[in-house]
């Protein structure tokens, strides 16, 4: 028995337009910063270009998501591609330690020997990073409310501005000044924050792939709260997961009093079952499966976590 709602999947057609739009925008600005940095010498706009790399990832990663929602659950792909994108970030967060570790190491021996920059190039190509960026916003700004997924773009985007102004003040450094471990100091910062984030993210990949229980949910007060409603025995083999960053689920195995068994109350036990943890949680679960049973099924199990 279980209650499911896959009411999301229209939300996500209307996103994906305003998402696709700011992929394409990120990652043109992406490998015009890998240009511009080759042609500079600038380390810091290498080191922007790995930032933005982090993001139109993680852009591509909610495009994903978004499009797969649309894709219907067949018998062989029961969830259909949700777990898509859980994957997708896993690989996200390799890649992406690997471009942050290159630009710290690069980053401390630039400090010791910093080489010549060419700060015009690196200021033209900055400038553009962040009207690319501004644009990207602009874009997602009325949007950034509607779900987690655009919250996480938009800010994203944000966080692309704030690496691009970051060059844009390092080139101008070095053209007033002369000072050109400027450079170094910049990539410094802008890895700082790429490694913690892809840590972050490789850790929440992880903790979806071992399916731990969702953050935010208390499974005893779970099983407390099923426990007292109506009818209601006992709860055990209960299970909660998450399919993908934003679909968590439910199981549990319910015990109820035999009588309610013959009284025809099983309706509405099981409503009572689904709208509790849809509703009186933290974490709202509207994926839910109960197996309900009387009392002495409980002696023929073998597991009762």
């Amino acid at each position: 028995m279980s209650g499911h709602d896959h009411a999301h999947a229209l939300p996500a057609a209307g996103r994906r337009g305003r998402l696709a739009v700011v992929f394409g925008i990120t990652a043109t600005i992406m490998v015009a910063e890998i240009i511009g940095a080759l042609a500079s010498g600038s380390l810091a706009l290498l080191a922007d270009a790995g930032h933005m790399f982090t993001d139109s990832a993680g852009l591509l990663i909610a495009l994903t998501a978004a499009s797969l929602a649309l894709r219907p659950a067949t018998d062989k792909r029961t969830w259909g591609y949700q777990r898509a994108e859980i994957l997708a970030a896993a690989a996200q967060a390799a890649v992406l330690l690997a471009v942050g570790g290159f630009v710290a190491v690069e980053g401390v021996r630039r400090l010791l020997a910093p080489p010549a920059v060419e700060s015009t190039t690196m200021l033209w190509f900055g400038v553009i990073g962040l009207a690319g960026n501004l644009i990207g916003l602009a874009i997602l700004a009325s949007a950034r409310g509607q779900n987690l997924n655009m919250k996480a773009a938009f800010l994203e985007v944000l966080n692309d501005a704030l690496g691009s102004v970051a060059v844009i003040v390092s080139a101008i450094v070095i053209a007033t000044t002369g000072w050109t471990r400027a450079d170094a100091v910049v990539s410094l910062l802008i890895a700082a924050l790429i490694v913690p984030r892809s840590l972050i993210l490789l850790r929440d990949t992880i903790e979806v792939l071992m399916e731990t229980t969702p953050k935010g949910l208390d499974l005893e007060a779970v099983r407390t709260r099923l426990g007292e409603l109506p009818h209601v025995v006992e709860v055990h083999d209960l299970h909660a997961s998450r399919i993908d960053s934003d679909t968590p689920v439910l199981s549990a195995h319910v015990t109820v009093r035999d009588e309610c068994l013959t009284a025809g109350h099983l309706g509405t036990v099981l409503a009572d079952l689904q709208r509790c943890v849809a509703e009186d949680f933290h974490v709202a679960i509207e994926h839910s499966t109960f197996q309900i049973e009387p009392a002495a099924h409980r002696h023929t199990e073998t597991h009762h976590p």
